[in-house]
């Protein structure tokens, strides 16, 4: 007798949202795969950081654009399929092309962001320009 651990996913989805995007995104025939990698943000009194998590990738995979203060992160990850001998039982990991949005508030240094990919982490550093300021007072009439 062997014992085979059941994988929930198959048939019950964790939350309603698994539900859905599986609904929409794998049923009607759609041949193009798209994952969400998860994303971690952060702010001290530098800047921000954005930090995705997207093992099995390379640099040259990511496309990093910025355009009316509006940050924009994309990129593929391709399954390779070619190795013989290999019969899949199960693959979890996320497959497929990928873009995330960013509004970037008003006091940023556009100039200055910086992209760094290691150990399957991207990380862009958004430095806080100081010159600009978010506060204002507001006179009550």
């Amino acid at each position: 007798m062997s014992l085979v651990k059941r994988n929930s996913d198959w048939f019950v989805p964790a939350n309603v949202d698994s539900l859905f995007d599986r609904f929409f995104n794998d049923g009607f025939g759609n041949t193009r795969s798209v994952f969400v990698p998860r994303t971690d943000i952060s702010e001290n009194e530098k800047g921000f950081e954005i930090q995705l998590a997207v093992p099995g990738m390379k640099k040259e995979d990511f496309t990093v654009d910025l355009k009316n203060g509006k940050l924009t992160i994309s990129g593929e990850r391709k399954f390779n399929n070619e190795e013989k001998g290999k019969n899949y039982h199960s693959i979890q990991t996320e497959f497929g092309s990928f873009k995330k949005s960013f509004q970037l508030p008003d006091n940023v240094n556009e100039k200055k962001i910086e992209a760094s990919y290691e150990d399957g982490i991207l990380n862009i550093s958004i430095p806080k320009d100081k010159s600009k300021k978010l506060e204002s007072a507001i006179v009550v009439k």
